[in-house]
């Protein structure tokens, strides 16, 4: 892990991933307004009586990652003290759930999130950048 904020960073990606996915896929004649969002899945509220067209992204557990964390050893200087540490090497795991406002409307969300991440197995230096770069209305 580079940095403290790789996390966050990371969900924030995959968030504005979906978010980007759904226009492309242009639902807006189907289902109306979609969100996406990040927050725990407890916490997706309803504005009303009706479920609201959202996907949700949760980060729910994180755990070593065995392959890239036995890579290097912690570097020690001639008299032994430790000056830098093997990267921490993490896989995160997500849990994508999908709510819709009416039949059929979560599994159409919930299929064109999965049929994005196939789609999209691996993001690329431009898409992280973009995604973290803060738009000028201030998003």
């Amino acid at each position: 892990m580079s940095s403290p904020l790789a996390i966050a960073a990371t969900t924030a990606v995959l968030r504005e991933r979906l978010d980007a996915g759904l226009l492309d896929y242009d639902l807006s004649s189907v289902l109306g307004t979609v969100s996406v969002s990040a927050i725990p899945p407890d916490q997706v509220v309803s504005n009303g009586s009706t479920e609201p067209n959202q996907l949700n992204l949760f980060m729910y557990r994180a755990t070593p990652n065995t392959g890239w964390s036995n890579q290097q050893y912690a570097a020690r200087n001639t008299a032994g003290d430790r000056i830098a540490n093997p990267p921490l090497a993490l896989d995160l795991h997500y849990l994508v759930t999908a709510f819709g406002a009416s039949d059929l409307h979560a599994d159409l969300l919930i299929g064109c999130a999965m049929h994005l991440f196939h789609e999209t197995p691996f993001l690329d230096r431009e898409v992280i950048r973009n995604a973290l770069t803060p738009s000028p209305g201030g998003g």
